[in-house]
């Protein structure tokens, strides 16, 4: 990302969610009623505008991300009901789970760890959208590329507690070093019964599939955000496995397909480039 500049594809993201969160409740796979208001006017206008064309151009990467956003959403409820008392959002973006649904709430004690630009710009259009921040939310501005997570025991991270990690659409943007730095800093500061997921860009695959992805290609020459982090298809379970995850779970474009896209929208497709993961913190 450009150094001072907020992230496109964040806003991007956003956008798509706000798309979705309009069709009726029968037939959108995620809901987030926030997303609309995190979003620039213009910009969303823009996505709204290239949706379809660029839904069939990638394959589904558009429902990819909105079945992303509901597996994000069902998992966090499950961890919540297996006792987790605290959640980072790693790379928050426009996330709008702190201000909605169960973490709003319970009052559920949520850090937002963002690069200091994008959180800057989100801070700013919350207070628009919300007028004052809840108290539970604290902001911890860090750049993945050359800082490391320990601001968070700086700003009140309690080691003490079950915490679930969201590192949501973050990963393809990051060099390998910054993503084994995270995974090593999750696995030695987090309680015992903890979690992470997040999701990330299948290597190997199709080159002219990934290149067809314009809109992602767009946002990237705003932003300066590149891709360049992978896992070979298959190896998720492995990495995490040999840097201390247990109970890893895969997740692909199929069996997101199987769990979301049934009934009135069994015809989507789902791009199958990405996957998602999540694992329990193991033994230290």
């Amino acid at each position: 990302m450009k150094r001072g500049q907020t992230s496109g594809t964040a806003m991007g993201t956003a956008a798509v969610r706000a798309i979705e969160s309009e069709r009726p409740a029968s037939t959108r796979i995620c809901y987030d009623p926030l997303a609309r208001q995190l979003t620039a006017t213009w910009f969303y206008l823009l996505i709204k505008l290239l949706a379809g064309y660029g839904e069939r151009r990638t394959h589904g990467a558009l429902t990819f991300i909105v079945c992303r956003c509901r597996l994000f959403d069902d998992y966090l409820g499950e961890r919540l009901r297996l006792g987790t008392d605290q959640v980072v959002i790693l790379g928050a973006g426009r996330d709008s789970r702190a201000y909605r649904g169960e973490l709003l709430q319970r009052g559920v004690k949520t850090f937002e760890v963002d690069h200091p630009a994008t959180q800057a710009s989100k801070v700013k259009r919350l207070r628009q959208v919300l007028g004052d921040i809840p108290a539970h939310v604290t902001y911890v501005p860090v750049d993945f590329e050359e800082e490391t997570l320990d601001k968070l025991l700086a700003c009140g991270f309690d080691r003490s507690l079950k915490t679930l990690f969201i590192w949501e659409g973050v990963t393809p943007y990051l060099h390998a070093a910054a993503v084994d730095a995270t995974l090593a800093w999750v696995q030695a500061h987090a309680a015992p019964g903890s979690a992470l997921i997040f999701d990330y860009q299948i290597k190997g695959l199709d080159p002219d599939r990934e290149g067809r992805s314009y809109l992602y290609a767009a946002l990237s020459r705003l932003s300066g955000e590149r891709r360049g982090y992978g896992i070979d298809k298959g190896r998720a379970k492995d990495l995490l496995t040999r840097r201390g995850f247990a109970h890893v779970v895969d997740v692909n474009a199929e069996q997101l397909k199987r769990l979301y896209c049934t009934g009135p929208n069994e015809g989507r497709a789902v791009a199958e480039n990405y996957a998602i993961v999540h694992a329990d913190v193991g033994e230290r």
